[in-house]
């Protein structure tokens, strides 16, 4: 029971990307009407042959060799995906297959935006709990495919990518890397965000989405501060779920973190759902904005309204 921290962590993103001006193209927008509602300049979109396991085994693959690991050394896969078109086999088994992980345990988690954080913790029990030793858990969503290419308020959103992250036991008398999560849902307000119907397709209520974003989750994100024994003023970084930057930036200043630098990977990469938090974070790193042993929190919100928050240390 010595906790859990994460080794490195990796991303991918597709070579396609689509421009303000290309979906102006496509729908009646344009650049300046994107930018000022939701922040957005560019956003990488996946061809027909690329699945939402290509996407996470990329990932995936770029956290092992970050982590000096093999695939040999993973015994539980966790992806988190609300895009995955089959039932059967899931996403975290198509992954370890890509990958030749020989023998884990292989689980998908669906809790769309933040799912991520959701899977994060729970690896961070099972390694507590001695039922793993090491884990790759990756968000990986492919938005394009559930996008409504015709409804300018929601198709300027989405973008595809993937993020993970390699979470391994700490060593003995190590302080833990991974803080309890802080998680919950409000399932009367499910309906505001949604992927539903056959085919599905991405709808949300814009408004009500902002107002409890920016409202509700600026002190249960003080609370997963807590949780890590810390203020929000001690945080080198906020990785919150890229939505909107005008969610991020009032609900960022609304936390209090002073100090810290704030994701703004949105406005590249638009919403990957599951994706954005690993995304973001991934490169904060490769780009050495956050040093080893930053405290970091991790904050997703959207879908069922559900959220999840945790500090973790930087590897």
């Amino acid at each position: 029971m010595n906790g859990s921290r994460i080794a490195a962590v990796g991303h991918y993103q597709p070579a396609r990307v689509l421009t303000n001006e290309d979906l102006a193209g496509m729908v009646d927008t344009s650049d300046e009407w994107i930018r000022s509602r939701v922040g957005i300049r560019t956003r990488h979109i996946a061809g027909p042959d690329e699945p939402v396991d290509e996407l996470a085994a990329h990932a995936a693959a770029k956290a092992l060799a970050a982590a000096g690991l093999t695939p040999g050394d993973i015994d539980l896969v966790l992806v988190a995906t609300s895009t995955a078109v089959d039932r059967s086999p899931n996403m975290a088994a198509r992954v370890a297959a890509r990958l030749g992980v020989p023998s884990p345990a292989a689980m998908d988690v669906n809790v769309v935006c933040a799912g991520f954080t959701h899977a994060l913790a729970t690896a961070d029990h099972t390694v507590r709990a001695g039922a793993a030793t090491r884990a790759l858990v990756i968000g990986a969503d492919k938005m394009s495919e559930v996008a409504d290419w015709t409804d300018r308020t929601t198709c300027v959103l989405v973008g595809d990518g993937a993020g993970a992250a390699v979470v391994e036991a700490c060593p003995d008398g190590a302080e833990p890397g991974i803080s309890p999560v802080l998680w919950g849902s409000v399932p009367e307000m499910g309906n505001a965000v949604r992927i539903e119907g056959q085919p599905a397709r991405f709808a949300q209520e814009g408004q009500s989405v902002y107002r409890w974003a920016t409202t509700k989750l600026p002190p249960l994100a003080r609370q997963a501060c807590e949780r890590a024994g810390l203020v929000p003023a001690d945080l080198a970084a906020v990785v919150l779920h890229q939505a909107n930057l005008r969610i991020i930036e009032p609900l960022a200043e609304k936390i209090g973190a002073v100090n810290a630098v704030v994701a703004r990977d949105v406005t590249e990469s638009g919403n990957t759902s599951a994706a954005s938090i690993p995304l973001a974070f991934s490169k904060l790193v490769e780009q050495g904005v956050v040093s080893t042993g930053d405290p970091v929190l991790l904050f997703g919100f959207g879908g069922n309204l559900s959220y999840a928050g945790q500090v973790v240390r930087c590897p």
